[in-house]
């Protein structure tokens, strides 16, 4: 086996793709374009829920990859670096999508204050994967709650429950700690939980 010239570089599925295009062969960009924009584009729309402003969102991020590849020195996966940058522009980017609600909701309310405890049983629908739910009835309920979510919540719980990365690798995406994910998190899934709370009464 090869000695590893850099023992803190990280081997992945496109790490040999970057090589080429970064020694020159750029028409091999498109390969990292084709394996990637569906991906953001779903990552675009959970964020701001208009198909418009998802495809911008695509297409500045693969600008802004392509501009900068020759900088990724492979101490992460190149899909984590590639979120960053879709999260660094989602962060940034300041006109509300005109499917946004007019006003970001305040999580203070499903915080538990001090003396209070979450209660001991959560019903099943609350502990459900979103991916799972968002496939059912209940999509544009939860997607117009996920939307009302302030955005350092909503990025966190849509990288967390929709995009599948861990703690550590949303935490190294957003810039935070792992403790701060967690607690965003933590807000972010008591909201929904209580959004949703009452379709599920009238349900019974």
């Amino acid at each position: 086996m090869p000695n590893n010239p850099n023992p803190k570089k990280i081997y992945d599925q496109d790490t040999e793709l970057i090589e080429k295009i970064n020694s020159g062969r750029q028409d091999l960009f498109e390969r990292l374009v084709l394996r990637y924009e569906q991906k953001l584009f779903n990552f675009g729309y959970r964020m701001c829920g208009d198909a418009s402003d998802s495809e911008d969102l695509v297409q500045e991020t693969f600008l802004n990859t392509f501009k900068y590849l020759k900088s990724f020195r492979f101490e992460t996966k190149f899909k984590n670096w590639l979120y960053r940058v879709a999260a660094s522009i989602c962060i940034k980017k300041r006109r509300k999508s005109k499917h946004a609600p007019e006003r970001e909701l305040s999580l203070d309310e499903f915080i538990p204050r001090e003396g209070e405890h979450m209660p001991s049983e959560i019903p099943n629908w609350a502990s459900l994967p979103l991916d799972n739910v968002l496939n059912n009835e209940l999509a544009n309920i939860i997607k117009e709650a996920i939307l009302s979510l302030p955005k350092k919540y909503r990025l966190v719980i849509v990288l967390r429950d929709l995009e599948g990365f861990s703690t550590l690798e949303t935490a190294e995406i957003l810039k935070l700690t792992a403790s701060n994910v967690k607690v965003r998190l933590h807000r972010a899934r008591l909201f929904l939980r209580e959004h949703l709370k009452s379709y599920f009464s009238h349900d019974k």
